[in-house]
């Protein structure tokens, strides 16, 4: 049996998504527990000339949600990226997971050949289905959520490969 377009991106999106969201209660109550205030962590960085972590956040929200959308030939909702908060980047996780699992797997199977657009500041790009899942979609979802998870590890919340596997309490 071959693997589906639909199961190769919707319940990857929607796991590494929930992890996200278990890691920023992690960073709440570490906050709590240490007596600051947790929106420090909302701009933190590794480098001065990165994205800070709200954007790695509302970056890896972006990706599986225009994945879908692209995939399936409908328009993706629009997300303000005005998140200021833990609770406001939550709902935004939990909206993107509530809007890629609304997406029928069959609007979604079959599209490996499929030619999908990827606007860029340079132009557009065309890759077909398969690629533009399994080399740009799943990478940069990785990228941002790994980026995401070292951000809040760097300052101390206390998280660990069990978390980011999504085994961790």
């Amino acid at each position: 049996m071959s693997i589906s377009m639909h199961s190769a991106s919707v319940p990857i999106f929607t796991t590494m998504l929930g992890n996200l969201s278990k890691w920023l209660d992690k960073a709440e109550a570490y906050a709590a527990e240490r007596k600051f205030d947790p929106v420090v962590l909302l701009g933190t960085r590794l480098a001065p000339d990165m994205l800070p972590f709200t954007r790695q956040v509302q970056i890896a929200c972006d990706g599986p949600k225009f994945c879908v959308a692209r995939l399936a030939g409908v328009d993706a909702p629009k997300f303000e990226d005005n998140e200021a908060t833990i609770a406001e980047l939550k709902a935004r996780i939990a909206k993107t997971i509530a809007y890629v699992n609304s997406i029928p797997a069959a609007q979604i199977d079959g599209t490996e050949a499929k030619d999908i657009t990827i606007p860029r500041r340079e132009g557009s790009h065309v890759m077909q289905g398969e690629p533009y899942l399994k080399h740009f979609v799943l990478p940069n979802l990785f990228f941002h959520v790994t980026t995401a998870y070292a951000l809040l590890r760097h300052n101390g919340v206390p998280l660990g490969k069990g978390d980011y596997l999504g085994l961790g309490s």
